[in-house]
């Protein structure tokens, strides 16, 4: 099938979630002119696709340190969570009081730079185009049909790592996957000091009669309103590159979810008179595809703080695997969380093995699956789209290929511009 339409640009950012918005900022900022493509009609990702309102992974649980600053921090400041001289934050995941706010900064933000941002919304990447060792391009599919994207240098945010394995990148999925969640928000509930206690034993029932086939917690949040509860607590095992299980597992999540508010509705004083307000458009995925890229980053370099030459970012988010059964009052196994201290995370993570002008950031990165555990949250994964999106940009005004730079030097551009790592106080 020919394509209907064609367009060319300097970089191109495959995702427009928290990976693929930072990476089109800094790339434009580094005056490459810059094409953006996302299949929702917004940018902002497990934020405003899921509803996760949460900057997990900005600083140090253990001691509140901001250790990610740059784009990351700036969309921290603009959504009025953080001053310029913060140094520290409490509490170390500020909640953001605004899903749909942070889709309009998103906007703001990436109109801001004129033309040196195209945005094309619902718009999916459905093909990569390999020449000569090089991603040449993509082809995508939105309202004009086929599109055939030529680009210099390209950069996989999609989450999945689809430009990249399509291109024939090495990549590695482990199983059994960890399991996905769909968040929803119940309006009208009076908050009482045994609301979370009784919402469990009303889930643990409903799991014990069949109707609920598993969950965790739940986490019952008031973040938006004092009478608003913000729930994640679905848990359903699936592949997430699998379309039909992909399908059955958002329809089991919009289930389970009007499972667990009817229980709560006919049972737990505090939801008589509430309403269901709405589940997240997308189910929230933890894990797909990750590739094999130049290094791998394992759980011992996150564990023991080994220190990069080519260090582009900072993780601190605990070890946070989400198991495929009922988990009561946590995420998580008892004792299986370990907390490390911010970490390093190189730039060889990031770039590919045998496509010299791809990277790959966000949640997809190089890492192990225990790693990815700890790298694959918010605020990691726009750090690393930073560091993709100004290396993509210096790869052009260089002449070179994002997998020919000096991954030093990229630190060094990160650093000047206010981002890159901040392991060490």
């Amino acid at each position: 099938m020919r394509p209907r339409r064609k367009l060319a640009t300097d970089v191109l950012i495959c995702g427009g979630g928290c990976a693929g918005l930072v990476a089109a900022l800094a790339s434009a900022r580094n005056n490459a002119r810059t094409l953006l493509i996302e299949r929702a009609g917004f940018a902002g990702g497990i934020i405003t696709a899921v509803g996760l309102p949460y900057f997990d992974g900005i600083a140090d649980k253990k001691t509140g340190r901001i250790v990610v600053r740059g784009i990351p921090f700036e969309l921290l400041m603009k959504m009025g969570r953080a001053k310029p001289s913060d140094t520290h934050i409490k509490p170390h995941n500020p909640t953001l009081k605004s899903v749909e706010g942070f889709k309009l900064l998103a906007d703001q933000l990436l109109t801001a730079h004129g033309e040196m941002i195209r945005v094309l919304y619902h718009t999916s990447v459905c093909e990569t185009i390999v020449k000569n060792g090089r991603v040449a391009g993509v082809l995508a599919a939105n309202k004009d049909g086929l599109v055939e994207i030529e680009a210099k240098q390209v950069v996989d945010c999609t989450g999945d790592g689809d430009v990249a394995a399509w291109a024939g990148a090495p990549v590695e999925r482990n199983q059994p996957l960890m399991p996905m969640t769909l968040h929803f928000r119940v309006g009208n509930v009076r908050l009482n000091p045994q609301l979370r206690a009784k919402a469990r034993e009303a889930l643990i029932r409903v799991h014990k009669e069949g109707k609920l086939p598993m969950f965790y917690g739940p986490g019952l949040i008031f973040c938006f309103a004092d009478n608003e509860a913000y729930i994640h607590g679905i848990r359903v095992p699936g592949d997430a590159v699998d379309a039909a299980d992909l399908s059955r597992a958002e329809m089991q999540g919009r289930a389970d979810a009007w499972t667990m508010f009817n229980a709560w509705k006919e049972s737990v004083p505090g939801f008589e008179d509430s309403y269901f307000i709405t589940s997240g458009p997308y189910i929230g995925i933890r894990e797909t595809r990750r590739i094999l890229g130049q290094y791998v980053l394992n759980e011992d370099d996150i564990t023991h703080g080994h220190r990069f030459d080519d260090a582009v970012a900072t993780g601190c988010w605990y070890l946070d695997r989400h198991p495929n059964h009922v988990t009561v009052g946590s995420a998580n196994e008892p004792k299986t969380g370990i907390q490390p201290d911010p970490y390093d995370i190189p730039y060889r993570s990031i770039t590919t093995r045998n496509l010299g002008n791809l990277l790959v950031a966000g949640r997809c990165h190089s890492a192990t699956a225990a790693a990815a555990t700890s790298t694959r949250v918010s605020v990691t994964a726009m750090a690393l789209g930073q560091a993709a999106g100004t290396a993509a940009a210096l790869a052009i005004k260089s002449g070179k290929d994002v997998g020919e730079l000096n991954g030093q030097a990229v630190r060094e551009e990160l650093t000047e511009q206010g981002g890159g790592p901040f392991t060490e106080v």
